[in-house]
């Protein structure tokens, strides 16, 4: 008797089991259009922010705090503190300029992953050369949804297409 109540018991539990595995997932709400403008603006903004030599406004409303700047011929930048040294290093040069057009956006169907890739044209003084350069090339941001809901930049990897060459007058 008792063999047969614990038989019952572990099959009625065998059914629920199978019941919540075979259950359809709650429907979430693709966001991804939403979210694609989001990083659009985001992106919009820190061109705006990197013309205008705001080191401090880029990287705060750019970069999550454990963010990682991937730039060639460099060990990685990690933490808002570096990448932040890094970009007021960078925009002290006041020829410091850069245009990028966004090639492709894609945000994943949970909405807390996405990336961007593009395409930019960047000036600079060669730190070698001390001449002023021209220098295209390509990069990927990968995004993460913050708690608060905003998109900030968990990876940021450049690198150039070929050498710089010296820009046109």
């Amino acid at each position: 008797m008792h063999s047969r109540r614990i038989s019952r018991v572990l099959a009625a539990f065998g059914m629920l089991l199978l019941f919540a595995c075979n259950r359809a997932p709650r429907s979430v709400s693709d966001t991804r259009a939403a979210d694609e403008k989001a990083i659009r603006e985001l992106e919009a903004q820190f061109q705006v922010d990197y013309r205008a030599k705001d080191a401090n406004k880029l990287v705060s409303s750019y970069y999550a705090d454990d963010a990682s700047n991937l730039l060639p011929g460099m060990p990685i930048i990690t933490g808002k503190a570096a990448i932040l040294k890094s970009y007021r290093e960078e925009l002290a040069d006041p020829t410091a300029n850069g245009e990028s057009s966004i090639s492709k956006i894609e945000v994943s169907r949970s909405g807390d992953l996405a990336y961007i890739e593009a395409a930019s044209v960047e000036t600079r003084i060669d730190p070698k050369t001390k001449e002023v350069v021209t220098e295209k090339g390509k990069y990927v941001v990968v995004f993460k949804k913050q708690a608060d809901g905003a998109w900030r930049a968990i990876e940021d990897i450049y690198n150039p297409d070929a050498p710089p060459s010296p820009a046109r007058k």
